[in-house]
């Protein structure tokens, strides 16, 4: 087999003539996208015995060129080939024009070129389908190149307007944000969608990033000013505990149970109002000073303990000894003898001690009734035998009797109303006597 002889013959041309300029505001017309069918070229060409290459297209037959490689199937199989390279070009512009990817105007001078080789092209296929899909690339690619520049303008403008939200918010941020990790994470996606945002003319986003890059240097500066103010605080917080540390340590052999348990309180609100140390710090400084705390504690509840059950010990004998002492005790039969029992259980009751704190006031209690018994008995002696109340009761007898004498002698006279009022008083006087008499004889 040999290879094909080029030797085209010219022919009438099928490019047709170049389209005219789009009217102003008409829409661009669609460019479909097709794909070539190649699998029977001798609808559009044929081959004569001589070898001679026929394009058959709707303006006549043209030669393209000769065949003496092999049959003429093959011949044609080969053109047809030739004309589906060029078919898959075309095809390239149309989905590139489609898609609105690329330059346009890239397009239409591609679409141009092709069109200005058709004539002389050597292929075998539809021309003249394949010139008006030119056609249709260089007649419509300027309207998508205007649709693609307004696109492109809307987009920019899309993207300048969300950059300068996120600039707004960035410094927003980085004037007045005081929280800290959310602040920082905020900002770092501020940056990673900042990123994504494409179409700013450079100009434009040098000058927001510079916005956006300031805010977020302020904001790491004021958070690093925070932090290391806050690493000094917590450097004293720290120097501070271990001075708490050092006196807690010292009392912690105390054996002042009181004020040295007092002292400890103090400590603990001082250690609070201290404030954190650093994290790596502070919790083995709170373990120091708990360690001699507990050590001091542990002590008093040791001898708390004892002591404890002594005091139980001591509430036991108190309880037989008072149970005794409400039996015996009655002033109201033996009112010195009560006198006497009630000051012996006295000195037994202090000489046993202590008792546990929760059983003191019932058992004090109990003692006290004890005590008032013996105290209202003697008051109440007191008053039976008191002077001055039987003078009293004496003198209001007297007074009395005197009344009635004035009365009778007032009646002798004649003077019967005097008589009355004297004798009213003198009944009021004796009334009293009897009282002061009653109140000596009941006590």
């Amino acid at each position: 087999m040999t290879n094909p002889t080029p030797g085209p013959k010219p022919g009438p041309s099928t490019a047709g003539p170049k389209p005219g300029p789009r009217p102003q505001g008409a829409p661009t017309p669609a460019v479909p996208v097709h794909h070539v069918d190649v699998s029977d070229p001798s609808k559009h060409g044929r081959i004569d015995p001589d070898g001679t290459v026929w394009l058959i297209t709707a303006s006549g037959e043209r030669g393209i060129g000769s065949w003496q490689a092999g049959t003429v199937d093959e011949g044609l199989a080969h053109f047809a080939r030739k004309f589906a390279d060029l078919a898959t070009e075309v095809e390239i512009l149309e989905e590139r024009l489609a898609a609105r990817s690329g330059d346009p105007r890239k397009t239409q001078t591609a679409a141009a070129h092709l069109l200005e080789t058709l004539p002389t092209a050597q292929v075998i296929g539809d021309v003249d389908e394949l010139t008006a899909r030119l056609d249709r690339i260089v007649a419509s690619a300027d309207g998508v190149a205007e649709e693609v520049k307004a696109e492109r303008g809307e987009q920019r403008a899309a993207a300048i307007t969300r950059k300068e939200e996120l600039a707004a918010e960035a410094e927003q941020i980085g004037a007045e944000g005081t929280s800290w990790k959310t602040g920082g994470d905020r900002l770092r996606a501020i940056l990673d969608e900042w990123k994504t945002i494409k179409g700013v003319d450079r100009k434009t986003d040098d000058a927001l990033w510079k916005r956006f890059s300031k805010a977020r240097d302020a904001f790491n500066r004021r958070r690093g000013a925070y932090f290391a103010e806050l690493d000094r605080e917590r450097a004293g917080a720290k120097a501070r505990k271990e001075e708490l540390i050092a006196q807690a340590e010292a009392l912690s052999a105390s054996t002042d149970w009181g004020p040295t348990a007092g002292r400890f309180r103090d400590l603990l609100q001082e250690w609070k109002a201290a404030g954190r140390a650093p994290r790596d710090a502070d919790e083995a400084l709170w373990t120091r000073f708990k360690a001699a705390q507990d050590v001091f504690f542990a002590a008093r509840n040791a001898v708390n303990s004892e002591r404890d059950a002594e005091f139980a010990d001591n509430a036991k004998a108190k309880l037989e000894l008072l149970a005794e002492a409400e039996a015996t005790i009655d002033p109201a039969k033996d009112l010195d003898g009560a006198r006497t029992a009630f000051r012996t259980f006295r000195d037994r009751w202090e000489e046993i001690g202590k008792v546990p704190r929760e059983q003191m006031h019932a058992l004090e209690n109990r003692v006290r009734a004890l005590e008032k018994a013996v105290r209202d008995a003697e008051d109440a002696d007191w008053t039976r035998t008191d002077p001055e109340a039987q003078a009293r009761a004496a003198q209001f007898v007297e007074r009395a009797d005197k009344l009635d004498e004035q009365a009778a002698k007032a009646a002798e006279a004649g003077k019967d109303r005097e008589a009355a009022k004297l004798r009213e008083q003198a009944a009021q006087w004796r009334d009293w006597a009897g009282t002061a008499q009653s109140a000596l004889s009941d006590r």
